[in-house]
């Protein structure tokens, strides 16, 4: 065994004995519980909530519209970022969902005087824009 790999593990086995006898603190790191799966009423369900088609919905998720449609089909199931990005959207949708989620009164008006309500589409590219 060469001299550095030995010194290396003679000082874990220190730092280890260190520890059991509570003279050091090891450094921990929480990690957050996995996404539970969503089935695809779920996806379905916020999608409508939001108000949104398949295509807004999927490009405030970064996803195809085609994909989309095949979780709402239950042909393929959320996994991995999407899983994720899906539960935080859940939670907080104007964190994901901000194009969506208005906060702002639309600027917009009509030829009579009234406000018209800004489209999706035209939320969507004023946030890209910003």
């Amino acid at each position: 065994m060469k001299k550095d790999l030995f010194a290396e593990l003679m000082r874990s086995v220190g730092e280890a004995a260190d520890h059991a006898r509570g003279k050091r603190d090891l450094r921990t790191t929480v990690l957050p519980k996995p996404p539970a799966e969503m089935s695809a009423a779920d996806i379905r369900a916020m999608r409508r909530k939001l108000n949104a088609s398949q295509a807004v919905f999927a490009s405030c998720l970064n996803v195809s519209a085609q994909l989309v449609r095949a979780w709402e089909a239950d042909r393929r199931h959320p996994d991995g970022a999407a899983l994720r990005l899906l539960e935080i959207g859940r939670r907080e949708p104007a964190v994901v969902f901000s194009a969506l989620v208005s906060r702002e009164p639309p600027t917009s008006s009509s030829p009579n005087g009234r406000r018209a309500p800004a489209t999706r589409v035209s939320r969507i590219r004023r946030a890209r824009s910003r």
